[in-house]
């Protein structure tokens, strides 16, 4: 279970203070598909990156599985069971796929279970099994690379910030079934920062969160008509300011 209390984050610009994430309250069930959504700017990407360890919290508690969080470093972190794909993943220049994804799993893995891990995300498993991850990769091929190797980690909790980035038409479809496949198939927490409503459809609780706060969560069924209405009215929750869609 992931349980945030009072998780707040503030930055200091120009002698002001920005809250970016304040005060928020949210548990999530181990295996559960969770979807965050809102408009950009809101604070999606900041809860993803304080949970993984990527930004530090001004004030707040973060516990998995009554584990404690904050003050951990990322690779605790990922010792633990926390695992996150990045919005614009690195390049490793001189590090193959192979690699990559072995370390993922924390193990030397065979050509046949890294071409498993690829082709779910969409790609011909002995074009990449072999590649660098470096500038010859396309950002949609990184992307697609990146969320293979979350999955050889196969952790128990499993953060996507955007995954749908970069990603061609034919490549969403494949990765939404991967999604729905690891829920099926897992008991591994997911949690997807997304626009896309192929993606939020699959949630078992959908959740926005805008001006830094969690305006609405609940199932798909009871949040996304909040979220069409607003658009309806001009406002919508994926592109307006959060004070005018309120």
């Amino acid at each position: 279970m992931l349980s945030i209390k009072n998780l707040s984050y503030t930055v200091n610009e120009n002698d002001s203070q920005n809250d970016i994430i304040k005060n928020i309250d949210l548990d999530i069930e181990s295996g559960r598909f969770v979807v965050i959504t809102g408009p950009n700017g809101g604070g999606k990407t900041t809860l993803a990156r304080l949970i993984m360890g990527l930004a530090e919290a001004t004030s707040g508690s973060i516990k998995f599985n009554g584990t404690e969080l904050i003050g951990k470093s990322v690779s605790e972190r990922a010792k633990l069971g926390v695992s996150y794909g990045f919005q614009q993943p690195p390049r490793f220049k001189g590090l193959r796929v192979i690699d990559l994804l072995s370390i993922a799993s924390a193990q030397k893995l065979k050509r046949a279970d890294c071409c498993k891990f690829l082709t779910q995300v969409g790609l011909c498993a002995e074009e990449y099994v072999d590649r660098e991850i470096d500038a010859s990769l396309s950002g949609g091929e990184l992307k697609r690379i990146e969320i293979a190797s979350v999955l050889a980690h196969d952790a128990p909790l499993m953060i996507f910030d955007e995954p749908e980035a970069g990603i061609d038409l034919w490549s969403f479809s494949k990765l939404t079934e991967t999604f729905a496949g690891i829920h099926r198939r897992s008991e591994s927490t997911i949690i997807i920062i997304s626009h896309q409503e192929r993606i939020i459809r699959l949630a078992d609780e959908l959740i926005i969160i805008a001006d830094g706060e969690i305006k609405k969560k609940g199932s798909v069924d009871e949040v996304f008509p909040h979220i069409m209405d607003n658009a309806d009215a001009g406002c919508s929750y994926m592109e307006a300011k959060a004070e005018d869609c309120k």
